[in-house]
């Protein structure tokens, strides 16, 4: 049981734990697993984890790994990019038929086509059970409605950041944690909406995992607007700058100065 390797199934799909057998797998293979109650295309976006490890994650037993994917295999699946366009289509028509209030994001076969997911956001609850009959009657598949958030309605689509680079939750993140405004006032960031949402309109996903790291420099570090003693005399906190640990201070009696925080030099 150990050696468990993570998969991402599909484009879309959720990672997780399968066992790899006698498999020699490296990050980025394609594999085809037992999923469900077929068998399905991921790729590999982990390495080997212990059993304990992967148990602590998933509380289900892992599924197997049944083979590296073939060429013919790939092919299938792009095959299947191109029928989950057409079944997108059929069921956009059909979400207008039932004048539903949902926004169809995207459709996806699985592997073998023994089932299509359909993926959209909602403001509520939907009652899409006839719209599932219609489309079971089109396609004579299993039919699976997936409500999701706009986080994951952003990371299918993917795109780049106010920081010129790809969306961290398209490019890395497996799962998405809780972000607060706390943390973007650790980070001494404007609390400007636009300046610290991300393209789904929530807050930066950065945020939280960049929070430790600035808890741990800032440190030591006074607030912006703290009264603080320099060797000039008093004055209030202008800007900090953690990375450097240096500290702009408006004096009291007029002007500016800068304060080293660094270990070395607060000692002195």
């Amino acid at each position: 049981m150990d050696g468990l390797i993570r998969v991402q199934l599909r484009d879309s799909g959720q990672s997780q734990f399968y066992q790899a057998g006698n498999l020699v797998l490296k990050e980025g293979d394609y594999v085809i697993v037992e999923h469900d109650r077929g068998l399905d295309c991921g790729q590999v976006v982990t390495g080997a984890h212990s059993h304990c490890c992967a148990v602590a994650i998933s509380k289900e037993p892992p599924k197997k790994i049944i083979r590296l994917a073939k060429d013919s295999d790939l092919k299938q699946v792009e095959d299947n990019r191109v029928k989950a366009k057409e079944a997108f289509n059929s069921c956009l028509k059909k979400i207008i038929e039932h004048k539903l209030d949902m926004k169809l994001v995207k459709a996806e076969y699985s592997f073998d086509r023994s089932k299509i997911l359909f993926y959209f956001t909602s403001d509520g609850r939907v009652d899409f059970r006839n719209l599932v009959k219609d489309l079971a009657k089109i396609f004579k598949a299993r039919i699976e409605l997936r409500q999701i958030g706009v986080r994951d309605e952003a990371r299918l689509f993917g795109g780049y950041g106010s920081c010129g680079r790809e969306l961290c939750c398209k490019k890395f993140l497996k799962d998405f944690e809780p972000v607060t405004i706390k943390m973007a006032k650790e980070e001494g960031l404007p609390l400007n909406p636009p300046k610290i949402s991300g393209l789904c309109g929530r807050l930066m996903c950065c945020l939280s995992y960049e929070y430790e790291t600035y808890k741990i420099l800032s440190k030591g570090l006074p607030r912006e607007g703290e009264h603080v003693h320099t060797p000039s005399g008093k004055g209030k906190v202008f800007s900090v700058n953690v990375f450097k640990r240096l500290v702009s201070v408006q004096l009291e009696e007029g002007g500016f100065i800068q304060v080293s925080y660094n270990e070395k030099e607060h000692g002195k």
